[in-house]
């Protein structure tokens, strides 16, 4: 690494700077000081002891200069908020200044940042959380979009065409799946820019070598850039479909076993340490409930469970599913507000309920809305009404719940960028929870 007598000097915008090579390589080698430096974290030769100019605000760059140095955020009252995330766009440092402000992700830490009201009219229906920290909401054919600050960028108007989901596939698009109107030919999935607005490509389903029209369902990604969604069509396009999202081409399709329901599933989780894809079709979509993992590689179901027949009651009608790796096993939730586990080494598919791992209930509203489930570091969440509750340790102990006191039941919640998202029904509003940063001693 640099060594702390090679000075770097830069003049800002009019103002003299000087800093060391180490302080530098505290950027990283993506930032826009990494190109100053070589493979082995050495100032290159050409850049020692050099003045390099740069047209950018002064005021900010002592800001992001101060954070190189130490660690530590301290925003001048001169210095707005947007101007500092600009810049520091700019310099590639947002995940530096994003770390100073809030602590590690930790459910039982959580603190309510924020608050902010939707700005379509109707109750919001989806909430996705972003890589970066920020959000999009879905309303009706409206998907709004927010980035780190909150501040909404120009919405996604999928023109009457009701949205089914949304996701990240990294800071700066998002696919959303979409109804097919009847004999429009519409739906299906398409990318889009989401500082924009604009439309990159629509992901195209083929049967018979002939483009179909489809409705686009769950969806899901992997790490080598495999977008799945259930699909629905008027052929034979039931089932699952792999499209590579970088160029938007058709990979796969896994068809639709008889009476398995895959092309209407409400879930879809890819899971990396079995290559395996979580397909979920719950109540009340469908009478009866059927989860599943699908291996691509064989096109094979290796695993599944129905609850047809299921002798209790209780096991009828789960209102969602997670598959926890960690564990092995599938997390459940049904409408009794109870948490149930399955064994994905087994194959009984026998549910176990847990008393330890009953919800912590919050306030029953008048619209209640269907729990949802979430994994994060190791931790299990779970709405019900208007709270999340969070469960710790491999037995998934309940441990601490989150609350706010108006906005009515959470529809939705979803965990990224280090927060957490909570999207209430009644008010059409969503809470921002983070983790405040540890005191400074």
């Amino acid at each position: 690494m640099g060594i702390q007598k090679d000075i770097v000097k830069f003049n800002v915008g009019g103002r003299m700077f000087e800093t060391t090579a180490t302080t530098l390589a505290n950027a990283g080698r993506n930032s826009f000081f990494g190109a100053m430096f070589d493979d082995d974290w050495n100032l290159k030769p050409t850049s020692t002891s050099t003045d390099h100019y740069i047209d950018r605000n002064p005021d900010c760059f002592a800001v992001l200069l101060d954070l190189l140095r130490t660690g530590e955020l301290y925003v001048p009252p001169n210095v707005s908020e947007k101007m500092l995330c600009r810049e520091a766009l700019f310099f590639g440092l947002l995940d530096h200044v994003r770390a100073a402000r809030s602590g590690s992700f930790d459910g039982n830490r959580l603190r309510l940042a924020r608050s902010i009201t939707g700005q379509a009219p109707g109750d919001g229906t989806a909430i996705r959380a972003g890589p970066d920290g920020g959000c999009c909401v879905a309303h009706g054919s409206m998907v709004h979009v927010y980035d780190w600050m909150l501040e909404e960028h120009p919405p996604i108007n999928l023109d009457y065409q009701r949205v089914n989901d949304v996701v990240w596939v990294d800071s700066g698009n998002v696919v959303i799946s979409a109804c097919e109107r009847l004999g429009r030919g519409d739906g299906g999935m398409g990318l889009f820019n989401a500082n924009t607005g604009e439309l990159r490509y629509k992901f195209l389903v083929t049967h018979d070598y002939q483009v179909k029209s489809y409705t686009g369902g769950a969806m899901s990604f992997n790490q080598d850039y495999k977008l799945f969604s259930s699909c629905k069509g008027r052929s034979n396009e039931y089932g699952i479909g792999v499209w590579d999202q970088v160029t938007g081409k058709q990979v796969d399709f896994f068809y639709e076993p008889f009476g398995w329901s895959l092309g209407d599933a409400d879930k879809l989780q890819w899971l990396p340490s079995t290559n395996c894809l979580l397909v979920a079709t719950l109540f009340p979509r469908k009478d009866n409930c059927y989860i599943s993992l699908l291996d691509f590689r064989e096109k094979n179901m290796v695993w599944h469970w129905s609850d047809i027949g299921a002798p209790a009651s209780d096991e009828r009608r789960v209102r969602d599913a997670i598959a926890m790796e960690e564990t092995t096993s599938i997390c459940v939730v049904n409408e009794y507000e109870d948490l149930g586990f399955m064994d994905l080494r087994s194959t009984s598919g026998s549910i176990r309920w847990s008393s330890r791992s009953r919800l912590m209930k919050g306030t029953m509203t008048d619209e209640p809305c269907y729990p949802k489930l979430a994994c994060h570091n190791g931790q299990l969440f779970s709405s019900m009404n208007d709270s999340i509750s969070v469960f710790s340790g491999p037995d998934c102990v309940l441990t601490s719940r989150l609350r706010r006191s108006y906005g009515g039941s959470i529809c939705d919640f979803s965990i990224g960028g280090d927060r957490l998202f909570a999207l209430h029904s009644e008010e059409n509003v969503f809470d921002i929870w983070e983790t405040p940063c540890p005191p400074l001693l």
